[in-house]
């Protein structure tokens, strides 16, 4: 499984960005997808989840009500729709795929394959 992610840059505070991961492989049906993210100096941390199986949806408290997860299995593609942006969104964020798996989608030693990140950089 080969993963690509796009759509990151440089936005204005409290600005909105559509981030992307797109997915290789025929089963990404059942790819469950997380996005991680990782701010200078800092470990790499959850961001948001979505299972294969239900659909449902898992978001750190930091973001929650301000990120929002979805995919297209037509299109092997996970978005994060990023509005109310904050400076501290500062990060490179790494998309990730569980095959089969529904359990413990925040946790990285869930994910068994990895993007090579893209940068969103929020101005104030």
């Amino acid at each position: 499984v080969q993963l690509q992610a796009c759509g990151g840059g440089l936005m204005q505070a409290g600005g909105s960005q559509r981030i992307s991961c797109a997915a290789s492989g025929r089963a990404f049906s059942r790819y469950s997808m997380a996005w991680f993210r990782q701010a200078p100096g800092k470990e790499r941390e959850f961001v948001a989840a979505i299972s294969w199986s239900s659909g449902s949806t898992y978001y750190a408290d930091s973001v929650k009500g301000r990120f929002t997860i979805s995919r297209d299995n037509a299109k092997n593609t996970v978005y994060l729709q990023m509005s109310g942006l904050k400076p501290e969104d500062t990060a490179v964020y790494y998309c990730a795929a569980e095959v089969g798996g529904v359990r413990h989608l925040t946790y990285q030693r869930t994910y068994d394959y990895w993007g090579q990140g893209t940068q969103v950089t929020v101005s104030s």
